[in-house]
């Protein structure tokens, strides 16, 4: 992760922020930090988490949508982006024509770790996603083959560990039959 020297943005600014190189920033204090690009595995993880979150919410004939790569504002001049996030249709088309920054908490977010990720995973995206109350958060890390569950209980999050074929548990998708195994072995070609 690279600071750029871009500094003293506020959200607005960051929502209009275009160097045109294409790469991807998150909003930390005022301050640019360039996310680096993901890898293969990284990348075939998100899908299929996204594919079978959008196959559980057909399955319930919910309204609910998954993204990824969207942005969640998580302070005055704070913007994380998420690997995979899960919306109401009303918050989607608040944004219809913006850019895709939740300013509302979504209603679950994914982050698959990558090794220049860990502590951002780990630590500042779990203190700033529960102080804008986003009810679950999953940090899925094919690092250490884990899936932490992240459940928000009085403004601080409560989490369980899943590994190997344990059965996650999710209250966004209480039915959800998935695990660890399953979500790993989509990162293999």
């Amino acid at each position: 992760m690279v600071t750029t020297p871009v500094s003293n943005l506020t959200f607005e600014e960051y929502l209009k922020y275009d160097d045109g190189t294409g790469f991807h920033y998150e909003l930390v204090d005022g301050r640019l930090e360039l996310i680096n690009i993901p890898t293969i595995e990284h990348l075939l993880i998100a899908k299929f988490l996204e594919q079978t979150l959008d196959a559980e919410i057909l399955r319930l004939s919910s309204s609910w949508l998954t993204f990824r790569e969207t942005g969640t504002r998580t302070g005055k001049n704070k913007s994380r982006l998420t690997d995979l996030c899960v919306v109401t249709q009303e918050q989607a088309r608040d944004l219809l024509k913006a850019s895709a920054v939740f300013e509302t908490p979504p209603l679950m977010i994914v982050e698959v770790v990558s090794p220049d990720s860990i502590k951002r995973d780990y630590r500042y995206k779990r203190s700033e996603y529960a102080a804008v109350g986003v009810p679950e958060y999953w940090v899925v890390d094919p690092l250490e083959l884990k899936i932490t569950v992240l459940f928000l209980e009085e403004g601080f999050y409560e989490e369980e560990v899943f590994t190997a074929d344990q059965k996650i548990l999710s209250r966004t998708f209480p039915e959800l039959a998935i695990a660890p195994h399953q979500i790993f072995a989509a990162g293999n070609l």
